[in-house]
C-alpha cells in the first residue's frame, strides 16, 4: 500500500461575493481534486483546539496524527529541528521575524519578502548589537528565522505563560496593544524595540529604499517554545514517510517524527513555487518509501494577502501538477490511498489564520464512493463523516478498511 497526503497550507475559506457566493475551492477549477472526491469521500476535520493557537504549528501537528494538547510546545523549537538545530532541556527558540512597522502598523510581515541573504546580514548586526551571549540570531529563509535563548547560568525568563501574536494576524494593524505578554515578556519586547535603531541606517535597508522595496524595520519575536519529543511516525504506523515543502516548520516536524525530507529545486513557499517540481519529485519518492507528503504554502500566502485570484490559481496550479500526476501515479501502482487537506481555515477577508473545520477528500484501497462530486467547504459540511478532533484523522486514513463509518471517532475497524 502506498500512501500520500496532500496539504493546500490554509485553502478552506468563507464565500466571497466577488466569487458570487462561492470559496475559492469552489471557484477553482480542480479536477483532479473532484474525481478523487467521486472515487472516495469527503468529511471535515477540526485540527486547532480553541485554546491554542489557530496556526500552521498546531494545525499541522494534528494533521500529522499527533494531539496537541499532548504534544505542542510551541512553534520556534519545531523550525529549529529543522534546521538541525539541538536543544538543551533549558534552552528556548524564538520564531523571529523580520517586518515592516510604520507609524506603528504592520505593513509587511514579511518585509516585503527580504531575501534570505539580506536576512542574513540584519540578524548579523543584530547578533552585534544585542550584545548578551546567551542570545543567537539564526538565518532561516527569507523573513522567517529564529533566536535561540541558551541560559548559561540561571534559567530563561520565559515560561508556557509567555505570550506573543504571530505577525500575520497583524497585517494592516496597529501593533500597540500585541507586544508579547508574560513572563520574559520584557525582554523580547527590549529586543524588538531596539532592533528599530539596528536596522534604521542599515546598508541591506538602504538598498531595499532605494530599489522601492519595503525596508526590514524590525524584528518580530513571537512563537517561542521548548523542544518538544514526539514518537516516531512509524513507531506509531508502522510506516515510513517523506515530506516535501518550502517551509521550515513542516520540515522540523517531518524530522522530529523520524520523516527525510525531500528538497525540490524552485520551491519557495511561496505563489512562485514550482508547482510542477514538487509533483516530479513527490510521484519520483513513492518506490522508495510508504507515504509522501506534500506541503504547498501558495494557498496560505495568498490568503495573507488578501489576494482572492492568486488563491484560486495556486489551487489550480496545484490540482493540475501536484494531484493530478499523482493520483495517476497510485493508480497504476497496485493499492493506495490518497489524502487531500488543508491544516486550518485562512480567509482572505481577515488575512489571517482562523480556528475551525476544513475539509478534507479521502480515497483509495478499501474506500467506498460516498457520492460526492466535488471537493469544496460546502460539501464537507454537508457530510457525516467529521472528525472534532482532527488528530484521529490520520489513523483512521492509515488503518481503516471499508467504508468509514459516519460520525464514529477514528478507530480501527
Amino acid at each position: 500500500m502506498k500512501y500520500v497526503i496532500i496539504i493546500p497550507d490554509g485553502c478552506a475559506d468563507e464565500p466571497q461575493a466577488a466569487l458570487d457566493g462561492r470559496t475559492p475551492l469552489q471557484a477553482a477549477q480542480t479536477p483532479s481534486m473532484d474525481a478523487i472526491a467521486r472515487a472516495g469521500i469527503v468529511g471535515s476535520a477540526h485540527h486547532v483546539p480553541a485554546h491554542l493557537p489557530a496556526g500552521s504549528e498546531v494545525a499541522n501537528m494534528s494533521l500529522l496524527g499527533y494531539d496537541p494538547n499532548q504534544y505542542f510546545t510551541g512553534r520556534a523549537p519545531l523550525e529549529a529541528a529543522a534546521q538541525g538545530i539541538e536543544l538543551r532541556p533549558q534552552d528556548w527558540a524564538i520564531r523571529c521575524n523580520l517586518v515592516t512597522i510604520q507609524g506603528q502598523v504592520m505593513r509587511d510581515f514579511t518585509a516585503g519578502h527580504v531575501s534570505t541573504d539580506e536576512a542574513r546580514q540584519l540578524l548579523g548586526t543584530a547578533q552585534e548589537r544585542c550584545g548578551d551571549p546567551a542570545v543567537e540570531f539564526l538565518a532561516g529563509v527569507s523573513y522567517r528565522n529564529l533566536v535561540i535563548y541558551r541560559p548559561q547560568l540561571n534559567r530563561a525568563p520565559f515560561s508556557r505563560e509567555t505570550r506573543a501574536t504571530p505577525p500575520h494576524d497583524l497585517t494592516d494593524q496597529s501593533v500597540l496593544d500585541d507586544f508579547p505578554r508574560g513572563p520574559g515578556s520584557d525582554q523580547l519586547t527590549q529586543w524588538m524595540n531596539d532592533s528599530e535603531g539596528w536596522f534604521a541606517e542599515h546598508p541591506v535597508n538602504a538598498h531595499r529604499i532605494a530599489a522601492g522595496k519595503r525596508p526590514a524595520t524590525h524584528l518580530w519575536l513571537w512563537g517561542l517554545g521548548q523542544q518538544p519529543t514526539l514518537a516516531s511516525f512509524e513507531s506509531q504506523h508502522g510506516l515510513r514517510g517523506k515530506m516535501i515543502t518550502a517551509v521550515d516548520l513542516l520540515r522540523g516536524l517531518a524530522r522530529l517524527i523520524g520523516w527525510d525530507c525531500i528538497e525540490v529545486p524552485g520551491a519557495t513557499g511561496y505563489t512562485d513555487t514550482d508547482y510542477a517540481a514538487k509533483g516530479r519529485y513527490a510521484v519520483a519518492a513513492l518506490p522508495d518509501c510508504d507515504l509522501v507528503c506534500v506541503h504547498v504554502e501558495a494557498t496560505d500566502e495568498a490568503s495573507h494577502e488578501g489576494n482572492i485570484a492568486a488563491k484560486i490559481a495556486a489551487l489550480e496550479a496545484i490540482d493540475q501538477n501536484i494531484v493530478g500526476p499523482l493520483w495517476d501515479a497510485l493508480r497504476d501502482q497496485g493499492d493506495y490511498r490518497v489524502l487531500i487537506t488543508p491544516d486550518h481555515p485562512t480567509p482572505v477577508r481577515t488575512k489571517t489564520h482562523s480556528h475551525g473545520e476544513v475539509p478534507w477528500v479521502l480515497a483509495g484501497t478499501g474506500i467506498q464512493p460516498g457520492g460526492m462530486m466535488t471537493y469544496d467547504e460546502s460539501v464537507a459540511a454537508a457530510s457525516p463523516h467529521s472528525f472534532p478532533q482532527g488528530h484521529e484523522l490520520m489513523r483512521r486514513f492509515l488503518h481503516g478498511s471499508g467504508t468509514i463509518q459516519v460520525g464514529q471517532a477514528a478507530s480501527t475497524p
